[in-house]
Formats: C-alpha cells, structure tokens, sequence
C-alpha cells in the first residue's frame, strides 16, 4: 500500500493510507543504505495487522528540508507579528531565500494587526509579487482568505515564536490541538510549545507546524555566497547584466543590482538584507577550500 508519513516519533512512523493511519517500522534496508524516513514522505509499506505495518519503500522528493526534517513541502507560511516580538525581515528574508532554493513557494504572513499597523511591511513583499496576508488570528481577520489560498497543498509554517503560529493553524483548522503558549515578557519571545513535527490532514490541506525553523543554520544551505542572489526573484532581471560575471552584487562598480536598488526598482531593505546574509555565507566559509 501507498502512504503518507503525517508524523514521525524516535523510530515509529506514522503513515496516513485510505483514511487510517498505521504505526510503522523502516525495513533495516534504509539503515544500510543511510536513508531515514521523515514526515511529508509519500511511502510504501505492506500492512502487518489492521494498525501496524513496515515501511519498504520512500518514494521520490520533491525536496527535503534539513532542518526541521520534512519533506515534499508545496508552500512555507512565514509568520512574523507587529510586537512580542517586532517584525524581523532579516528572518523574513532569510526564509523566503530558503524556500526558493527548495521550489518552494513563500507565502509572507503578519499576524495580530489587531495590535499594529501591518501595512509598512506588508507592502515590502506585496510590491515584489509574493503571496501576503495581514490578518489577526484573535478577532479573524484575513484569516478565511490566507486558508483559502492553501486549499490542496501541503503546508510549513515558520517565524519567531510568539508571533502566534499555533494560534493562527488552530483559528484556520479548529481540530487541531497544537499548545500555545503566552508570550513571555522578560525574554519577548514565546516559550517552546510544539515539540516534534507532525502533519494534519483538514478535508484538502495538509498542514504542518514545524519546530526548529528559527534555529536553522542559514549558511549551511548555501556552499558559495554568490548562489544566494538566485534565491531572490526579484533581482533575477538584473543579476544577469553585470559588467563582471563573477559580480557579488554588493559593492563592484557597474553593477546592473546596485544601480536598479538606486533607481527604487528594487527595494532597498530587501538588498540591505541580501547583503548581511551574503556576508553572513561569505564569513562561515572563510578559508574553505
């Protein structure tokens, strides 16, 4: 039979096939051949009882994400809120550029506008054309649009903690009992509540919310910094008309980028961005060969 792997607990797995879910073990095949299973694959296992059965075989991914581990992710929904804590578009930014070199499409969230006008930040990822919602997950705003537009994908959901993800998937999807937790204020971030990953089937979503985006080492994911410029689409039209083509696009003269982020084509706090993650990659591969 075929399945889903909807969760994922020390070295059981749980796999979503025909409407129920049966506890599985990985065939010792995987160990040898250092494949490891992981929420979000589609397998193929053979039933052992009415509940229980053996994984035989992962099927191809689309993508895998290292850290949280997940896998075949359509769309990651970055959540960020105006205060508790204030909107980070380094972090932003930071996961919009993993997403794309993942083929994942980046859907820009900012929640509790019922606490802070939104519209400054909003409108920094609406003029590059990515998917953004302003909505409050405590009085409902928005939120019937942002859960319209994920209908039939499987979806990550990502940000800071306290900006109220948990709150947010369970205004969307009421059946789903993820904790969450108050905000603290002596650290001005939220405690910890979701403890592993786990994927929730809703009538035609697939949601996962997944612990460890925030702690992910972003310059592991990219071997030279000069790959990073491909991850923002909307540099793609000026990347390529460089004078030099090993153009880092953050200080050479006659750069096609540079000079467009000049012009107000592109928007400078998206560049300004760029250039601390670009030297953020560049320094963490200092002296590699």
């Amino acid at each position: 039979m075929e399945g889903l792997i909807i969760k994922a607990i020390s070295s059981f797995y749980y796999v979503s096939s025909e409407d129920t879910v049966y506890e599985c073990k990985a065939r010792g095949v995987f160990r040898n051949n250092n494949i490891s299973p992981v929420v979000g694959d589609r397998v193929v296992f053979s039933p052992i009882s009415d509940d229980k059965g053996v994984i035989e075989e992962v099927k191809t991914r689309k993508n895998l994400l290292k850290r949280p581990t997940v896998a075949n992710i359509d769309k990651l929904i970055i959540v960020s809120s105006p205060k508790t804590p204030a909107p980070d578009t380094l972090m932003i930014d930071r996961l919009i550029a993993l997403a794309v070199k993942y083929d994942i499409t980046p859907v820009i969230v900012f929640n509790k506008c019922d606490m802070g006008d939104m519209k400054e930040f909003a409108d920094i990822y609406k003029s590059v054309g990515f998917d953004t919602f302003v909505v409050s997950a405590k009085e409902g705003t928005g939120v019937s649009l942002l859960k319209a537009s994920l209908k039939g994908f499987v979806c990550a959901f990502a940000g800071n903690s306290g900006v109220g993800k948990s709150s947010l998937i369970n205004k969307m999807f009421g059946s789903i009992n993820a904790k969450v937790g108050d905000v603290s204020l002596k650290l001005g971030r939220g405690k910890h509540t979701t403890r592993h990953t786990e994927l929730f089937k809703i009538d035609d979503f697939y949601i996962v919310d997944t612990p460890g985006f925030a702690a992910f080492r972003f310059s592991d994911e990219f071997s030279v910094p000069l790959s990073l410029c491909q991850c923002y689409p909307d540099f793609k039209d000026y990347i390529n008309t460089c004078r030099f083509s090993t153009c880092s696009h953050t200080c050479e003269p006659f750069c096609s980028l540079i000079d467009a982020v000049q012009n107000g084509k592109v928007n400078k706090n998206r560049y300004d961005n760029y250039i601390v993650l670009y030297n953020e990659i560049k320094e963490s591969h200092k002296g590699e060969r």
